[in-house]
């Protein structure tokens, strides 16, 4: 595994490197987030080059993952198209100044290489498992386009939403309504679905992936950071907070 992982992790650098080098024109790193996906694809397309027969079951494994990435890449890229840095990001930008435009390089973007580098490798171990479908083989590629699924619909109405009510208001309709933050419960979903799809070839510690990838969206990147500051910003968040999950869709409290 290790001689297939190894190119890999080399072009993840790299492709880090060039999105650092576009963030120093721009002073702007918001693009990060439509990199994210992108560095899945290429350690996954990276692997499969160097694979002497390419199975049904890693041709399926790459176009499912080929429509989350290219769906959220297009998503986060048409959102943020030509609007300041991110809030996150400018928060980041403040508390690592002076030399943020340095700092950025490895609190940014080597960061993600390396987050993106653990979290694939369930995807990376299958390219070495020959052997054909199975039916835990296809309920975890379920699981990752019924993931897919749930992540466009919230994010859907999210757009919707900020189109109408930009600067007020509570999103609590949809999704919405049984979880805040539905397109991150989406994500997750994805992950374990991999996870899942991957097993039978992989060594015990591809759990990882699935596990940070569930602490990332609950502790550091997604839950925990958006909700630092949006109370502040969005009136009647607290509430909001009181009586809707805050990841697993569950019926509101009264």
């Amino acid at each position: 595994m290790i001689s297939i992982y190894l190119p890999i992790l080399t072009n993840l650098i790299i492709f880090a490197l060039a999105g650092w080098v576009v963030s120093l024109a721009t002073k702007n790193v918001t693009h990060v987030d439509s990199m994210w996906s992108i560095f899945f694809v290429l350690a996954m397309a990276t692997g499969m080059f160097q694979l002497s027969t390419i199975t049904d079951k890693h041709a399926a494994i790459m176009i499912v993952l080929l429509i989350w990435a290219s769906r959220l890449s297009i998503y986060l890229t048409l959102r943020n198209w030509g609007q300041p840095e991110d809030i996150r990001y400018q928060h980041i930008r403040e508390n690592n100044s002076p030399g943020f435009h340095i700092k950025s390089l490895y609190i940014i973007f080597l960061l993600q290489a390396l987050l993106a580098a653990i979290i694939v490798l369930p995807l990376i171990s299958s390219l070495l498992n020959t052997q054909p479908y199975n039916s835990i083989d296809i309920i975890g590629l379920g699981i990752v386009l019924f993931g897919i699924l749930f992540q466009t619909i919230a994010d859907i109405q999210l757009k919707h939403f900020l189109s109408k009510d930009k600067d007020k208001g509570i999103l609590d309709k949809g999704l919405w309504k049984y979880s805040r933050h539905p397109n991150y419960f989406g994500e997750c979903l994805i992950w374990w679905g991999f996870y899942i799809a991957s097993q039978g070839s992989g060594p015990w510690f591809t759990i990882l992936s699935p596990v940070l990838m569930t602490v990332l969206l609950l502790k550091v990147s997604g839950v925990g950071l958006m909700e630092q500051t949006i109370t502040s910003r969005r009136p009647g968040y607290t509430e909001y907070i009181k009586k809707t999950s805050s990841f697993i869709p569950w019926p509101p409290k009264n």
